[in-house]
């Protein structure tokens, strides 16, 4: 029987997990692109990977938008969604592409709370969170080089049972979270990792310590790396102090201490320290392009989750501040020059 499979978001992210899953026999991969569309459409992929070699992969269906992929009548077993998480509603992108009974959603996006939109939108429908830590880029349209760096964890999001996963829902969901890891190293992707709902929260929690660290930070201090910043004495102490307080935080909220295999801020800060590929991060991209930044479920949403159990974070709300601050003064400026 064919698993069928529709990518939302075919960037370096989307694209590299399409060309792994294409590899699965019975498999049926479409993709929607946006900015890449044309070049995709017409030539499909191009990944290059030291580890996978060099491949071309053509989608089944090419699709400009969501609305054409539901136009299509096309059903799919899993829809991922792949894009840039903001803190608007983008749940409808998914109108006329979830069958009930037959989808389960997958969410490859970074930050806190992404899944809630979704979650409430689809009340009855499987939602598998994901985390990955991939290093890909898209040097052109359609031409995508992958680097080492494959790891991603996926879990059911079902925080209305605290996880449990013996009614229909989270039976479902667990069933369904098995076989997309199962296609995933099927594919080749063998540090894809099978999590629990409750250790996935913090699999997110230990992602945003870097991710909350590193990309305002990159911006702040006028677009460096991550190497450059782990390698400054006062910029190291700092990084290091914004990862202890997520890191602690998260044990709280969550009630659990972080598990022993979750590398510590230190180790962190030293495997950063070794990676001299000179990458930026992916908010300090946005920033230099005048794109908005992932400014709410990497940083607004963690202070809000935390407060709200009666926990402040000040680091990362001081970072949040400044960094809300300078988006709005930014756009406030576009929208005034657009006028003129």
């Amino acid at each position: 029987m064919t698993v069928t499979v529709l990518i939302l978001g075919a960037g370096a992210i989307g694209a590299f997990y399409a060309s792994r899953l294409a590899q699965v026999p019975n498999t049926q991969i479409s993709v929607v692109c946006r900015s890449n569309y044309k070049a995709v459409h017409e030539r499909g992929f191009q990944v290059s990977s030291p580890k996978y070699g060099t491949k071309t992969f053509v989608p089944y269906r090419t699709f400009a938008s969501p609305r054409e992929a539901a136009d299509s009548k096309l059903c799919w077993d899993y829809v991922v969604i792949s894009t840039k998480a903001l803190a608007e509603d983008d749940s409808g992108i998914l109108s006329g592409l979830v069958e009930d009974g037959r989808t389960s959603i997958v969410l490859v996006q970074n930050g806190l709370g992404v899944e809630l939109h979704y979650a409430k939108r689809f009340p009855t429908t499987p939602i598998l969170s994901a985390v990955t830590i991939a290093s890909a880029a898209q040097i052109s349209p359609g031409i995508i080089k992958h680097n080492r760096w494959t790891r991603i964890s996926i879990g059911p999001y079902l925080p209305e049972s605290n996880g449990d996963t013996s009614d229909g829902l989270g039976k479902r969901a667990h069933e369904s979270n098995q076989k997309f890891v199962q296609l995933l190293k099927d594919g080749g992707v063998a540090d894809a990792e099978e999590y629990s709902h409750a250790k996935l929260q913090m699999v997110r929690w230990h992602k945003i310590a870097i991710n909350a660290s590193m990309n305002p930070s990159a911006v702040l201090s006028g677009g460096s790396t991550n190497n450059e910043m782990s390698m400054d004495p006062e910029m190291y102490i700092h990084l290091k102090g914004v990862m202890d307080e997520v890191l602690a935080t998260a044990e709280k909220v969550l009630e659990t201490p972080l598990p022993k295999e979750f590398a510590s801020s230190e180790a962190i800060l030293k495997s950063t320290q070794k990676n001299t590929s000179g990458s930026k991060p992916s908010m300090l991209l946005d920033w230099e392009q005048g794109k908005k930044m992932e400014l709410e479920v990497i940083l607004g949403n963690p202070i809000r989750i935390a407060r709200a159990k009666g926990y402040e974070m000040p680091r990362l709300q001081t970072l949040y501040a400044l960094l809300r601050r300078a988006e709005e003064k930014r756009e406030h400026s576009k929208s005034k020059s657009s006028k003129l």
